[in-house]
């Protein structure tokens, strides 16, 4: 499923959570696998809901991904295999895939996970109340039924051809749940599930703890708690990373060429770089009478230099993106080329769209108002600062003037994306390995807390999405995905920006890391810290 993607304080490491010393990392005696310990994460932005059926965003997805699971999940090579179903069978015509789950799995409260959690999950997805971005993976569902405690069986309408990844939702459990509302159920901020850990302790913009589940099914983790510190500024979140408080954290570009390229830093932590199955990018509100014909988002685009952005603050760690889909995606069009860097031809167009330079100030107007905008993005993320302040001096170069707006990420995600109350925001998204666009680009899911914010409409686009979910023929959704492609493209609703890599720095006490097609954390239950190194209030 897509997600908003988190690029987006404690300014001190947790009580109780001791400094080590470069000296202890480099000289174990005894490295093999042990229980026990902490690994302290780190994120620019708190969660917002712990329950899979609400979470927009990826810091709520970070601390979900470890508490509950799915019928299905990707391995490590990107394939389909089953969590919490052992295995399924699909019928001969597609419609029908039955699902045979896991006996003696427990939630953390000790009861038994079955059956009808599963149709519990799939009927507060589908039901009109519950908010939810997820309702349009089920709404070809004709049936879903309980076939007995361990059986569990759903019928589409039609051929759905991301059917069986859409189980990868994670499941709620029924017995907590059934009588509450569960858009405001105290349930989503002490949530309890079926995965490798358990909630423990959620502390508003500092901190989220989680301690290992001794029962889980594919085996206890290793590590014993895992702690996601919530520290706003990425500068802050490197020093406290050098010095012992957080363990891992996402690096910028100018942190993994510089700070992270020195013999100190090597001797201490692993660095990691990986293809990002994500991009970023600039996106308009259709709402907005300014933003409505495609020839104004046309020439903004023109007067965007995507390789400055790339060059100058991604410093050469990512692509151009071209339209909603990664290089790296099976869907994606090559045939597609990014905007041009051409600002004569983004005046010449604005010109022809009305706007003049009439009080020779260097600002465009058009009936006495003038061409101004605020663009918005989350505070914390010295990239996105950096791309909104070279997109304003771009802009300013053709006379729009852009106002920056930088917001606390929850704030940003419930008073502006929720509500569209922006003009322009700089976002990305972390992507579904299914290109299915339905969430984003259908203009039916234009709702609250829905992913079509912008409220793109394109009837085209509506059919073209549709074709490609009902057909599982994959060279014939290949073709329709790059028709979108196409007409994204050319119609920018976004100005679809770069495609990041992936650049990570771990503490080296953590072992059995491994990177693989899917990432990094495919293995997250076996990383352990030796006993020499595991440090404890």
């Amino acid at each position: 499923m897509p997600k908003l993607i988190l690029i987006i304080i404690s300014l001190f490491i947790f009580t109780g959570c001791t400094r080590n010393k470069t000296s202890e990392i480099i000289n174990v005696s005894d490295t093999s696998p042990a229980y026990g310990g902490n690994l302290i994460d780190s994120s620019i932005g708190d969660a917002s809901v712990l329950n899979p059926v609400l979470s927009t965003d990826s810091a709520s997805s970070d601390i979900i991904g470890w508490v509950f699971n799915g019928l299905v999940k990707y391995d490590k090579d990107i394939k389909l295999i089953g969590d919490l179903a052992e295995k399924w069978e699909v019928s001969k015509n597609g419609l029908t895939i039955t699902f045979y789950l896991r006996k003696n799995v427990k939630w953390h409260d000790g009861i038994e996970f079955t059956a009808e959690d599963v149709q519990f999950t799939y009927d507060k997805l589908v039901a009109p109340t519950t908010k939810t971005p997820y309702s349009s993976d089920f709404m070809l569902v004709q049936k879903a039924q309980v076939v007995d405690k361990y059986t569990f069986r759903v019928t589409y309408k039609k051929p759905f051809a991301p059917a069986l990844e859409s189980w990868g939702m994670g499941i709620i459990p029924k017995h907590l749940l059934w009588d509450k509302d569960i858009n405001t159920a105290s349930f989503n901020r002490q949530p309890i599930g079926t995965g490798p850990y358990k909630f423990k302790e959620w502390k508003t913009a500092e901190k989220i703890v989680l301690e290992y589940n001794p029962d889980y099914f594919e085996g206890r983790p290793y590590i014993d708690r895992y702690i996601y510190r919530i520290i706003p500024d990425q500068s802050v979140q490197l020093l406290e990373l050098k010095s012992g408080g957080v363990d891992m954290m996402g690096l910028t570009p100018d942190m993994f060429k510089k700070q992270a390229s020195t013999q100190e830093f090597n001797e201490k932590f692993n660095k990691y770089r990986y293809p990002a199955f994500q991009y970023t990018y600039m996106g308009f509100n259709l709402l907005n009478p300014i933003f409505k014909d495609k020839k104004i988002r046309q020439a903004i685009a023109y007067a965007i230099n995507k390789k400055e952005i790339i060059d100058g603050v991604m410093l050469g760690f990512g692509k151009e993106a071209t339209g909603p889909f990664p290089h790296s995606s099976w869907a994606y069009n090559p045939e597609v080329k990014s905007s041009s860097y051409d600002p004569d031809m983004a005046k010449k167009i604005l010109a022809e769209c009305g706007w003049k330079d009439n009080n020779k100030d260097g600002i465009l107007e058009k009936q006495n108002k003038q061409f101004e905008f605020t663009l918005v993005t989350n505070q914390g993320n010295k990239q996105r600062e950096l791309v909104a302040t070279i997109i304003q001096e771009h802009l300013k170069k053709i006379g729009i003037k852009v106002n920056i707006r930088i917001v606390a990420w929850n704030a940003f995600l419930a008073e502006y994306v929720d509500k569209k109350k922006f003009d322009a925001v700089i976002l990305g998204w972390s992507l579904s390995r299914d290109p299915d666009l339905y969430s984003m680009w259908h203009s039916s899911m234009t709702g609250e807390k829905q992913y079509n914010f912008v409220s793109y409409k394109s009837p085209l686009v509506d059919k073209l999405i549709i074709e490609a979910r009902e057909t599982f023929d994959m060279e014939k959704r290949k073709i329709l995905y790059h028709k979108i492609h196409a007409i994204l493209a050319d119609d920018q609703p976004y100005v679809f920006l770069y495609v990041p890599e992936s650049l990570v720095a771990i503490n080296k006490k953590i072992y059995g890391v491994s990177v693989a097609p899917i990432g990094i954390s495919h293995n997250f239950i076996k990383w352990y810290i030796p006993k020499q190194l595991q440090r404890y209030k």
